[in-house]
């Protein structure tokens, strides 16, 4: 079987490869803005020509010449996608012309490249050969002229850079025929009882979220074991949210790098305003939120409205504080007592001191991912959490509210991630918001719901003699 194609999309800032990334995975991942500098980590994602997947990495401006600050991270991350790329697409601006800066990157990609194509972009509404002829000059070939924006020359592209890696039997011409022998192989497969696609264990999405600078990028680039996100000591280099694949202990798992998240007051710039949101899209869509806190700051006001944001949301939750090598002793016994009272409503959450450069501390914290994405997803049968329920009740009873007393009669679940318990019975809406947490804590013990959210649903039944 053939391996999957990877395709680069390498160019100077601002040339359009985060509006042809999103159009050829049919996503928004990319931010995409008329502005400069948007993207800087590598991000990836699949699409698909036919029946052929292949995997697109959209790059952030390459500027070979680069010295000093975060453009020589940027240089160093396009180049590490054109070495893992098989076709990168040089994309140039139809609309500026040629530059020397497109000179100085052709000329690197032309060394580099194991294949290399060029696009001239932005050529939509103009005379697209004649925008295209000046690029000849660079020496890659013929310039293809596209509109990342409106689609027209894409599939062309697409066809010339990944047609050849298309295997013989899904070409355009034997396509029906590999289909009936696909449809032949797959009876094949049944009647002898193979299994092609073994179902494994469940892939667990973690985002790792929290304020500007503690730490995220590095932690994630710990994990993986190489240099795969930009890591700069400059609040806010992070602006996507860029989700990698990985597998650890057999066990796969997409990691969600984010945007710091600064208080509401601070965030001016609209493309920090986008990177906030991409940042809470990235909380709802996960199984397990890792907060980082940087234990240098300590617990700040906004780490607790991420940490609430977070638990509105429902999702499982474990607490890093990062850089915990680099407070005296002696400082402590002081965070930890800041920790507990700012975030008291995150309880629930195990809480790890680390070193995301060291890589200290790394194994126990993702082995809280695992037990929290359990908690999180656990199946409780209603004959066990109803015998929990009639415990819980025998050994206190819900306080009367007047002549009444509530009736708590049994109980079911309602959903996971996070875990609802519905609780039927009567007068439950005279339930003090203190019973309710008597009932979160007294299940989360005895269903081991550590590291998750839980929902507890009052459900009353009518009252067959009101009037």
């Amino acid at each position: 079987m053939s391996t999957t194609p990877v395709l680069a999309l390498v160019g100077r800032p601002n040339v359009g490869k985060s509006t042809l990334f999103n159009r050829l995975t049919h996503s928004r991942s990319a931010i995409v803005a008329d502005r400069p500098g948007l993207t800087r980590d590598r991000h990836y994602g699949r699409a698909r020509l036919r029946d052929q997947d292949y995997i697109v990495i959209d790059t952030g401006g390459f500027e070979p010449e680069a010295k000093h600050g975060i453009e020589v991270e940027m240089a160093r991350q396009a180049r590490q996608a054109v070495r893992e790329a098989d076709v990168v697409v040089f994309i140039v601006d139809g609309r500026q012309g040629l530059t020397g800066h497109d000179r100085e990157i052709a000329a690197e990609l032309r060394r580099n490249a194991r294949h290399l194509l060029l696009a001239v972009n932005k050529t939509e509404g103009m005379q697209r050969h004649a925008v295209a002829a000046e690029f000849h000059e660079l020496g890659i070939g013929e310039p293809l002229p596209i509109s990342a924006a409106h689609g027209e020359g894409v599939r062309d592209l697409v066809d010339l850079a990944i047609g050849p890696f298309l295997p013989p039997e899904v070409a355009p011409d034997e396509e029906g025929e590999a289909s009936d022998q696909a449809n032949a192989a797959g009876g094949e497969a049944a009647e002898s009882g193979a299994d092609a696609h073994p179902e494994g264990p469940r892939r667990v999405r973690v985002a790792v979220v929290g304020r500007p600078n503690a730490g995220k990028s590095t932690l994630i680039n710990s994990l993986l074991g190489e240099e795969r996100l930009i890591a700069f000591d400059q609040p806010g280099t992070t602006r996507d949210a860029v989700a990698i694949e990985f597998e650890r202990g057999g066990r796969p798992y997409t990691l969600v790098d984010t945007a710091g998240v600064r208080r509401r007051g601070k965030v001016t710039d609209m493309v920090e305003k986008f990177s906030v949101v991409k940042t809470l899209q990235a909380i709802e869509d996960c199984n397990v939120c890792v907060l980082m806190l940087d234990a240098l700051e300590g617990v700040a006001e906004q780490d607790a409205n991420i940490a609430s944001y977070i638990l509105e949301a429902g999702r499982a939750v474990v607490i890093a504080v990062n850089k915990w090598d680099a407070i005296e002793a002696s400082e402590r016994d002081w965070f930890k007592s800041e920790l507990d009272r700012k975030l008291q409503f995150l309880r629930f959450a195990r809480t790890h001191f680390i070193s995301a450069m060291r890589g200290t501390g790394l194994s126990s914290l993702m082995r809280s991912v695992d037990q929290a994405f359990a908690a999180a997803t656990r199946r409780l049968p209603t004959p066990k959490l109803t015998r929990s329920l009639y415990e819980a009740v025998e050994r206190q009873q819900p306080p009367r509210r007047g002549p009444v007393r509530p009736k708590l009669r049994y109980a079911h679940q309602g959903g996971q991630n996070p875990p609802i318990v519905v609780i039927h019975g009567s007068a439950l809406d005279a339930v003090p918001e203190t019973y309710r947490r008597y009932l979160e804590s007294w299940f989360r013990e005895a269903f081991e719901l550590e590291g998750t959210p839980l929902r507890i649903e009052f459900r009353s039944g009518a009252n067959p003699y009101a009037p």
